[in-house]
């Protein structure tokens, strides 16, 4: 009887402890007790994985592995032998003879885009988190983003969902000409006070959203520490009262428009000059989304993740599914893709790309011939640069039945555009980006040999910020995100570690600039523009060895 009394004591503490007082695992705030069951099997992965273990979807589960070390900042050193090797078709890296040393690498991992626009867009690194939305994404989630993109001195993609206010969590000067600003004043900053002492700042906060914030539109203010007040932008505002440069405390944010021109749309949800302009007062480029991997039928949100927040952002109703158009509306011809292009760049005065998936040549030549008229007119309305998203990126809503079936991988995507362009004689002209399936610094190198100039990642991005792959992503049914990342379930979400998080997001980051100066080291490159499709090779499922990357991917395109 007394070990049983003990045993409920004991559990009941661990409930309360889990819950209410411990920050280190947002997991065991939605499910105290049970959720130290997954650490249990988690350590006891990889004892039984040679007899029950298999890792199908990514190369190796030790690339997985990779991630969560890199963003946990421990070291990432496997004894012995890979625990599950790379399997047959695979890419190869040729090592020089003699290999430089770390230091002897250059740092410059800057990317210029845009030369030909009032306001060009150099980065600070070629790796870019890929586009994932405020509303696919919680705004815990976002913000942890944008503050781990922040501090690692790297872009970040809004995804179609509009720049949200969780994108400019890091902003602190803004003021009341263009931002509608709520102070805490008064009895609210006493009662602030108190429940900060007691208990933790993000209850507190949690209790002035309640209180003094509208209740529908609270997600949609962002709470600063600093001045101790809420803001969020007000987009009736003038022009004029915006900011003329992109404020230095934000992350480099690439806006990207999808075809529901979501975040610059007017009230009959036609293109908006005006709300496009104050948008990108605080981004540094612009991205159009003709496609992404699995997604050729255009993005999808569920109602159960368009929150009242969300449908303020988009400019949508709350709770409804939205299923963005197939076709962008302003890309029925190369001609007038190109025309949209250019009125967005004198619109904004910075960089403009497009991003696309390709399934054979004829899905971008007509593209690049277009663009090779005007750039022989001196013309400027022509994409700065062009994102190939591989068939088989990934996606938390896409039709199963399209999955790896529409669209050529990303290598041979990235291959085909690089051709192409520099048959036409404007690569030069022209960046290439790239995304799918990227998730450690050898598939960077791999990818920018083959011949894209920036790399973007989702998932590994995903993962540092506290994924667990759960793959519930999508909101179906009544299985959530269980970590409060890809939810807008309060109950999960309200747990999410923004801070813990964003600086693992940074970790990762960090680690791959660390490592592909490690990478090029060995190659005996000094600079990471170097690298050409002559600094590897392929090892088939026979042992052959293809040190020719043309003659590789044009057999594998049929593209002779």
């Amino acid at each position: 009887m007394y070990i049983l009394v003990g045993f409920v004591l004991i559990m009941v503490a661990w409930f309360i402890y889990d819950k209410y007082i411990q920050r280190s695992h947002q997991l065991l705030i939605n499910y105290p007790i049970l959720g130290r069951g997954r650490y249990v099997l988690e350590a006891l992965r990889e004892p039984f994985r040679q007899y029950f273990g298999s890792e199908n979807f990514y190369d190796s589960s030790d690339k997985v592995a990779w991630v969560y070390r890199a963003a946990k900042e421990v070291p990432n050193y496997t004894a012995f032998s890979p625990d599950h090797p790379l399997p047959r078709p695979k890419f190869l890296i040729k090592h020089a003879l003699s290999p430089l040393n770390s230091e002897e690498v250059e740092d410059d991992f800057s990317i210029t885009f845009g030369e030909d626009t009032l306001n060009p867009f150099i980065t600070k690194s070629i790796i870019f988190r890929s586009a994932m939305s405020d509303g696919a994404i919680s705004p815990e989630g976002t913000r942890a983003f944008s503050i781990g993109a922040k501090i690692g001195n790297f872009p970040i993609n809004t995804g179609e969902g509009s720049l949200t206010t969780n994108f400019l969590t890091t902003l602190t000067t803004y003021d009341d000409k263009y931002c509608s600003v709520v102070r805490v004043e008064g009895f609210n900053a006493f009662i602030q006070k108190v429940l900060s002492t007691f208990t933790n700042k993000k209850i507190a906060i949690s209790y002035l959203e309640k209180r003094i914030l509208p209740n529908k539109e609270s997600d949609t203010f962002i709470y600063d520490r600093a001045s101790n007040a809420f803001f969020r932008p007000n987009w009736k505002a003038d022009l004029e009262h915006y900011p003329t440069e992109v404020p230095e405390e934000l992350p480099d944010i690439i806006f990207q428009m999808s075809s529901g021109l979501y975040g610059v749309r007017d009230e009959n949800g036609k293109f908006s000059e005006d709300r496009y302009q104050k948008t990108m007062r605080f981004c540094k480029m612009t991205e159009i989304k003709l496609a992404q991997g699995a997604k050729q039928t255009g993005g999808k949100l569920l109602g159960s993740k368009v929150s009242e927040a969300i449908a303020y952002y988009r400019g949508i109703e709350p709770g409804k599914s939205v299923f963005s158009p197939n076709r962008f509306p302003f890309a029925k011809t190369a001609t007038e893709l190109c025309d949209f292009v250019g009125r967005l760049k004198d619109l904004s005065g910075k960089p403009v790309g497009i991003k696309i998936v390709i399934s054979s040549r004829d899905n971008i030549e007509p593209i690049v011939a277009e663009m090779k008229k005007r750039i022989e007119a001196g013309k400027n309305s022509y994409p700065s640069y062009i994102n190939v998203d591989g068939g088989n990126g990934g996606s938390g809503t896409a039709p199963v039945l399209l999955m790896e079936r529409v669209g050529v991988d990303m290598k041979s995507a990235i291959y085909l555009t690089d051709k192409v362009l520099k048959e036409y004689g404007i690569r030069d002209k022209i960046k290439i980006a790239s995304a799918g399936k990227i998730l450690n610094p050898d598939d960077i190198i791999i990818a920018s040999s083959i011949g894209s100039d920036f790399v973007g990642i989702a998932r590994g991005f995903m993962m540092s910020a506290g994924c667990i792959r759960a793959r519930m992503c999508h909101g179906l049914g009544n299985h959530v995100c269980p970590v409060g990342l890809a939810t807008q379930d309060i109950s999960k979400r309200r747990s999410f570690l923004v801070f813990r998080n964003a600086k693992k997001v940074a970790n990762y980051h960090k680690n791959l600039l660390l490592e592909i100066k490690t990478i090029l080291a060995i190659m005996g490159i000094k600079r990471f523009s170097q690298l050409k499709s002559n600094n590897i090779q392929y090892l088939d499922k026979d042992d052959n060895i293809q040190q020719d990357m043309p003659k590789l991917f044009n057999h594998r395109l049929d593209d002779n």
